[in-house]
């Protein structure tokens, strides 16, 4: 089977072999691929209110490639979600078509709860002992942040508008942002967190699991990595100390200089300043004292649906 998650900042493939009737319980997805391109489909959208034509192409050219290799490898089931960028857009229709025409399948525009309970099905299996339950666990997007409560199942979600992409083009226009920039983002994250955990639990969790590239980033350079490993990365632990003496030193950086940090995606370096924001002031708020970041997320949780 293969899935695609398609975010406000990237898009992402996995196909994989879902476990077979012979199989024991809890047995784990075979993965075949995991891919990532960085294609901003959520450009400009805070500010219009559309999807901008030039970063459906760059969707559109990631999918060609996708399609190819899911045809390569004779996949039985395709499911693809799309996700805030495109839930908010007036042209989505647009979209829409350009997908069905590209992929031969129509793109799935999930509602943020529904994301929400895709990735905590994904992050949540094969958590190591020491991450005990009841979790909270967060997706930090592009658009939108997704809070999700439970043990074994979803008890209650969230989703919230302040993905990395979002705030970065709402209040960071610096390179490097000023003070009072940070400030305002820090206000605007702060009262998004506050309410979404008026809605989910999240300070009575004992687990905080965190969810995506801006969180898996965060913990990679926390642990000094000499280069993007996600094995190294997968269900590490680091300290809200930790958390926020990176999220401080990425603000003070311009986005070239964010660019020499070893971990560091391309795509992702003028945008990572407000996505560590958002886990740092999740973790004030919530109080927690350490992250566990998981590499399985939403794009699992879409291929275990196909189960």
């Amino acid at each position: 089977m293969a899935a695609i998650d398609c975010g406000t900042n990237s898009i992402r493939l996995l196909v994989a072999d879902l476990p077979g009737p012979d199989d024991p319980p809890g047995a784990p997805l075979v993965d075949l691929i995991r891919q990532m391109e960085i294609v901003r489909l959520g450009q400009g959208v805070d500010r219009t209110g559309r999807l901008a034509p030039e970063a459906i192409e760059r969707t559109r050219t990631a999918l060609v490639g996708y399609a190819e290799r899911i045809e390569s490898l004779g996949v039985d089931r395709v499911r693809m979600c799309a996700t805030s960028a495109s839930r908010d857009a007036s042209n989505a229709d647009d979209f829409r078509a350009m997908v069905l025409d590209t992929l031969g399948v129509a793109p799935e525009v999930v509602t943020g709860v529904e994301e929400a309970r895709l990735s905590f099905t994904g992050a949540v299996r094969g958590l190591p002992a020491d991450a005990r339950p009841p979790y909270l666990v967060v997706d930090i997007g592009g658009g939108s942040t997704e809070f999700v409560v439970g043990g074994t199942e979803v008890e209650s979600a969230v989703s919230v508008d302040i993905g990395c992409v979002r705030m970065t083009e709402r209040h960071l226009h610096g390179d490097p942002p000023s003070a009072d920039q940070v400030a305002a983002a820090e206000a605007d994250i702060a009262e998004a967190v506050d309410r979404a955990l008026t809605v989910v639990p999240g300070r009575e969790a004992a687990t905080l699991v965190g969810l995506a590239g801006s969180v898996t980033t965060v913990v990679g350079i926390a642990r000094e990595l000499p280069e993007y490993d996600p094995a190294r990365i997968h269900h590490a632990r680091v300290s809200y100390d930790a958390v926020a003496k990176v999220t401080a030193d990425l603000l003070a950086r311009s986005a070239a200089q964010r660019m020499e940090i070893p971990v560091m995606h391309p795509g992702r370096a003028d945008v990572i300043g407000a996505g560590a924001l958002v886990l740092r002031i999740i973790m004030e708020r919530a109080g927690m004292t350490s992250v566990v970041a998981s590499e399985h997320d939403i794009l699992d949780g879409i291929a275990w649906s196909l189960a």
